[in-house]
């Protein structure tokens, strides 16, 4: 194969931007810094500094650019709207939907939910100072290391022994935990409405009291529910957060699998590195294990009180996922994610081709890539035109037009692992 540069690029690498948020893992055992050496113009990093987000898009706070140009990407897509797509114009308007992330997580984040679309918008019509946006925040995340997050309410047994067996806990409750402990398999969510607002009500003086106890007793414990709360303690002491993780699964994924995070769900993530997905929205309710505000009336109001299996909050890839391409498509316009994973001798791969613009990153491995048009003549015969080809690594960033063709080739790596954010309308 014979590639060749043209300074008309279809598939147009990017300059992204890191965020070193306090909860951020430190210097070189963080993935956003590994990436960050390739993803970032001009990075060098530091030991000493955390590292907690790279985003990829076209969000104020952190747009992309152009690596050739220095434009940046939002400046471009207003110039060439057709990039996006014509179901995403439709859709979204002249704009990408989606913000892309890789997150690495030393500290645990703050325990949250999302509004959905409608809610959104009534509360940014009500509060915009603190709602800054109408949008919902469906978000995905997909492992790249072993990670650990809070998902959902726990099965209704293990939250109603967690009352019986945790004195604290049921202390800093009150009466309403009595309801809970003696509610049946149906018809149980308003006790648990009730008995989760008591908790985030509880007088500030009775929850660290309440805690300090707790983690006396808890010094020496070692099961799985002890060592986390020992471990958040430790990180947020006197926080209601602490409390929280009796009533909230604890998740664990290993690399490539994921969760999904509708509206209404109460999640936190607590340790290590991951890809994530989101709408395009800074709207959050907390729920503890931060010192921000907790508004406690609409979080109590707007949350899913369904509880379940930790496994059943684990999303699967769709049916026609195979071995090289994994498609997580979650039930949100805004976004969907597919994980590569290219053997190092394959001669080449080509990506599925989608009607959405896309990002893509490489996170292992290394090879060129060639992007190109398909063109169809008038004998009726589809070829493919390329335009540009680069080497591609670890870190590497590209923004791919809508209906573009992308083809990887894998050169001196075991496998080419990268993920594609796109929307699937």
């Amino acid at each position: 194969i014979h590639f060749y540069k043209r300074s008309n690029c279809i598939a147009m690498e990017l300059f992204c931007s890191v965020q070193p948020y306090a909860w951020g893992k430190v210097g070189s055992d963080s993935m956003v810094a590994k990436l960050a050496g390739k993803a970032c113009q001009d990075f060098a990093v530091s030991q000493d500094s955390a590292y907690a987000e790279l985003w990829m898009g076209t969000h104020p706070n952190g747009p992309s650019k152009l690596t050739e140009t220095g434009e940046l990407l939002s400046e471009y897509i207003a110039k060439h709207p057709e990039a996006l797509g014509a179901k995403i114009r439709e859709k979204f308007g002249d704009q990408l939907p989606y913000l892309f992330k890789v997150l690495s997580v030393n500290k645990a984040l703050s325990i949250q939910a999302h509004p959905n679309k409608t809610h959104a918008e009534q509360l940014h019509a009500e509060r915009p100072n603190i709602y800054k946006d109408p949008n919902h925040k469906p978000e995905i995340a997909v492992a790249l290391t072993d990670f650990e997050g809070l998902c959902g309410f726990r099965p209704l047994s293990e939250i109603q022994n967690f009352l019986k067996t945790v004195p604290e806990l049921k202390t800093a409750i009150g009466d309403k935990s009595d309801a809970l402990i003696s509610a049946g398999e149906t018809g149980y969510e308003d006790a648990l409405k009730d008995c989760f607002e008591s908790l985030m009500v509880c007088d500030q003086e009775v929850l660290k009291k309440e805690l300090l106890t707790l983690s006396s007793r808890l010094s020496s414990a070692n099961d799985e529910t002890s060592a986390l709360f020992n471990k958040l303690y430790s990180q947020y002491p006197g926080d209601v957060g602490c409390f929280v993780i009796y009533f909230l699964n604890h998740l664990r994924l290993s690399p490539g699998q994921s969760m999904f995070l509708g509206p209404n769900v109460p999640h936190a993530y607590l340790s290590g590195d991951c890809i994530e997905c989101m709408a395009n929205s800074d709207n959050v309710v907390r729920a503890g294990l931060t010192p921000k505000l907790i508004d406690v009336p609409t979080l109590v109001s707007m949350l899913d009180y369904t509880c379940g299996e930790a496994e059943s909050r684990k999303f699967s890839p769709s049916e026609e996922s195979t071995d090289t391409c994994q498609e997580f498509d979650p039930p949100v316009p805004d976004f969907s994610v597919a994980r590569y994973e290219v053997p190092g001798d394959a001669n080449n791969y080509s990506l599925n081709k989608r009607d959405s613009a896309s990002i893509i990153l490489v996170t292992e491995g290394s090879g060129k890539y060639l992007a190109s048009h398909e063109v169809t003549n008038k004998g009726g015969l589809t070829v493919v035109e390329p335009f540009a080809t680069a080497d591609i690594s670890a870190g590497s960033v590209l923004f791919l037009p809508a209906d573009k063709v992308l083809e990887v080739f894998p050169e001196d790596c075991p496998t080419l692992v990268f993920y594609q954010a796109y929307c699937n309308l």
